[in-house]
């Protein structure tokens, strides 16, 4: 998973994810922008939940955070859509809504994205 932070006009830290990876992007730059104490609980909620077999969800305003020992997966709130509304055969490109990765590589970005903020603040 490879990332990159950047700062923009106004001086909010914006996080570009890749291909497949762009919803923890947009997580950090919908959510986070610059609430450490958000990262916070999701590191203490890691913690928590390593080991067991304990879940734990976070719904944002435009994004839910879920993880559990070993996966965390961020899901736009918008994707809620039931299978009823959908024609048989077809698909919602969700890429950009959508995504999974390990807790650790996860507990990584956190850890990048801070020290990002504390270089350039």
């Amino acid at each position: 998973m490879e990332y990159e932070f950047l700062r923009d006009v106004t001086g909010l830290v914006k996080v570009r994810m890749s291909m497949g990876h762009e919803v923890v992007g947009h997580w950090f730059n919908e959510e986070v922008k610059d609430n450490l104490a958000l990262l916070d609980e999701v590191e203490e909620a890691a913690n928590s939940v390593k080991g067991s077999e304990r879940q734990w969800q976070r719904t944002g305003h435009e994004y839910t955070l879920w993880l559990d020992g070993e996966e965390v997966m961020i899901r736009a709130n918008q994707l809620e859509i039931s299978g009823d509304e959908m024609e048989e055969g077809m698909n919602y490109y969700d890429e950009e809504s959508l995504s999974f990765c390990g807790v650790e590589d996860f507990m990584q970005v956190i850890n990048a994205y801070r020290e990002f903020v504390a270089q350039h603040r």
